[in-house]
């Protein structure tokens, strides 16, 4: 069984950063060794980049390092779903050993519970995922696939929802507002009358009605600008 410790880590590390190479931690070289100039040394305050870094590597650092902020989300946000499901009484104690916000975590633990593992996207990242976390498992499959289809930034994912909501909103609303139609009792009764004649209940009478006389004005329409 392949077992993984995490240990404090005092010392700087250095991030390797090849063309042909994934990102390698090493400890900090002694003082006086001669370090290649494509490696970017880290530090628990901040980043010693080497003059003359190329272009290439230095934007190739910066994606590897959104890599693991992004990851580092889902990290610990799957780190304080263990510890609430097993420790109940002392998880707590490990947030404030560990000097993290508990706020943060818990809006972190609510999206990693809200995704299982496999169902995860890596091309997305932890706040593609957030924007969805509160949707249905079934519309949540959905956005994300359109999200990764179309390469949506968070903020063109987000607009999309609005859009659709909004837009259902309306349909909603213009539904509502043909089904309020006031009519006064003598024309009702005068339209069940000639529903009961012709053999059909009111509702498809009135549809069949409407849709005939529509059907005659825009012919009529039609015509008299054919004419002109």
């Amino acid at each position: 069984m392949m077992t993984h410790q995490v240990e404090d880590c005092t010392e700087s590390r250095e991030l390797m950063f090849g063309r042909n190479a994934e990102a390698v931690s090493r400890p900090r070289r002694p003082v006086g060794v001669e370090s290649r100039s494509e490696q970017v040394l880290t530090t628990k305050v901040g980043l010693h980049i080497p003059v003359g870094l190329a272009f290439e590597e230095w934007e190739r650092a910066g994606r590897q390092l959104s890599g693991l902020l992004n990851s580092s989300s889902w990290w610990l946000g799957d780190w304080l779903v263990y510890g609430k499901d097993h420790y109940a009484d002392r998880y707590e104690l490990g947030i404030r050993a560990a000097g993290l916000q508990y706020q943060t975590l818990r809006n972190y633990a609510w999206v990693s519970r809200r995704f299982d593992l496999d169902r995860r996207r890596s091309a997305l990242s932890f706040q593609h995922h957030a924007e969805l976390a509160s949707l249905r498992a079934d519309e949540q499959e959905i956005w994300l696939d359109r999200a990764e289809r179309m390469k949506w930034s968070t903020k063109q994912l987000r607009n999309a929802i609005r859009a659709q909501r909004e837009g259902t909103q309306q349909q909603t609303d213009a539904a509502a507002a043909t089904r309020r139609l006031a009519v006064p009792d003598n024309r009702l009764q005068w339209w069940h009358k000639a529903a009961a004649q012709a053999g059909t209940e009111l509702g498809e009478w009135v549809m069949a009605t409407l849709d005939a006389a529509a059907d005659q004005v825009l012919k009529e329409t039609d015509r008299q600008l054919t004419h002109e």
